[in-house]
């Protein structure tokens, strides 16, 4: 499980930065993270590694096995920078998958966010999706069972839409927009039945926010998948979708907050004089 003492210190952290802290009014403080260029990947991406905290190590259960080990790899040439990136190499068959636990799961007043980029030409039957389920590993193809969905699929549509306890619903969000320079994705739990999602595509479009209710829980995994493509490799941004990091954070007390402990903090320092 995620420790308390984790929060703690991050918030310790977070208050003595000052200046930060003044301009922005909230600090979050960190539970988890990965980043693809922690130096763990330098080497390459490989089922079983964890660069960050928690999160649990990469599967990549559910990859097609043909051919075999050239799904996942490493890339510098996405419009995000250095990314995990899957890549399928038929545009009928296949099917690359990477996923990884969240210890102790999502839990209300946490925020799962990560930044990612997509492929841009649209195939009949072809698509890629976010999956936040139960675990405790990767949904196999055809499997989307989640509390959560994020997706681009459904015979060609290119579109983002989401699936949870309501349905389906359109994000308004073209998968060209978010290919152009990647997105930001925020999930946050409202309460253990209830979120809100914030799709921020990081080329200045207008963001989608939804709210809405959970199909399942608790969320303890999270699973990437990309679904038959035709691509020449890792740096081949146009086919391949690319990951650039993951993290879970809680926000902090607001600058009101912070600066009374700030006060009391000088009030004590000069009663020590």
């Amino acid at each position: 499980m995620r420790s308390h003492f984790v929060m703690g210190s991050a918030a310790m952290a977070c208050a003595v930065s000052g200046a930060t802290v003044m301009l922005t009014g909230i600090c979050s403080a960190q539970l988890a993270a990965d980043y693809a260029t922690n130096p763990t990947y330098s080497g390459g991406w490989s089922a079983g590694q964890n660069g960050g905290y928690g999160f649990g190590a990469w599967s990549f259960n559910g990859t097609d096995p043909t051919p075999p080990g050239q799904y996942q790899a490493m890339s510098s040439s996405s419009p995000i920078g250095t990314a995990w990136t899957l890549a399928t190499h038929d545009n009928s068959i296949g099917l690359a998958n990477a996923g990884r636990g969240i210890l102790g799961g999502l839990l209300p007043g946490e925020t799962f966010e990560t930044v990612i980029d997509n492929p841009t030409p649209s195939h009949f039957f072809r698509g890629f999706d976010i999956l936040f389920t139960s675990g405790p590993d990767n949904n196999a193809g055809g499997n989307n069972t989640s509390a959560l969905r994020a997706s681009v699929f459904n015979y060609g549509s290119t579109t983002w839409g989401l699936n949870d306890a309501g349905g389906s619903s359109s994000t308004g969000i073209n998968q060209a927009t978010v290919g152009a320079a990647g997105m930001r994705l925020d999930l946050t739990l409202t309460s253990a039945t209830t979120y809100s999602l914030t799709m921020t595509p990081l080329n200045g479009a207008t963001p989608y926010t939804h709210a809405g209710t959970l199909a399942g829980g608790p969320i303890t995994w999270v699973d990437f998948r990309l679904y038959h493509g035709t691509s020449t490799g890792a740096e081949d941004p146009t086919d391949n979708f690319e990951i650039s990091y993951m993290t879970i954070s809680v926000p902090e007390p607001s600058t009101l907050s912070l600066i009374g402990l700030g006060s009391a903090g000088l009030l004590f320092l000069r009663r020590r004089k």
